[in-house]
């Protein structure tokens, strides 16, 4: 195999590997909890759809929540996420997820900062799964 088509062929490799789409896209774990009391654990499943629109889940399963509204401002890559979970007789509670992406060059980058649900208001992190 000759040099130019072996380095064609590397080229096409790394930039393969360079390919994870939205900064956003992917599945997140971590929790929130106010202060230094009890954590809840939290999983965020996200993609993007190729054009302009994040679309996601919180804690899929049973219980999930589906994220109503995504936004992102790229000036300062902080996130707004908004949802809505049920309570424990299966009324409305608004959740909303404030935060802004740390160490966006990591494939394990993180997204932290206030967590709303209802009337409590805490903090989260949570880390991107490889």
């Amino acid at each position: 195999m000759s040099r130019r088509v072996l380095f064609v062929l590397l080229i096409f490799a790394v930039s393969g590997l360079a390919q994870e789409g939205h900064p956003l896209t992917g599945t997140w774990t971590g929790d929130w909890g106010v202060g230094n009391g009890p954590r809840t654990h939290l999983t965020f499943v996200m993609s993007w759809d190729g054009d302009d629109k994040i679309t996601g889940v919180i804690n899929p399963g049973p219980d999930s929540m589906a994220m109503q509204n995504i936004v992102v401002n790229f000036a300062n890559w902080t996130v707004r996420i908004d949802a809505e979970a049920k309570d424990a007789a299966g009324k409305a509670v608004r959740v909303q997820a404030e935060g802004k992406l740390e160490n966006m060059g990591s494939p394990r980058r993180q997204l932290a900062g206030a967590w709303r649900q209802g009337g409590v208001t805490g903090d989260f992190k949570v880390t991107r799964a490889q």
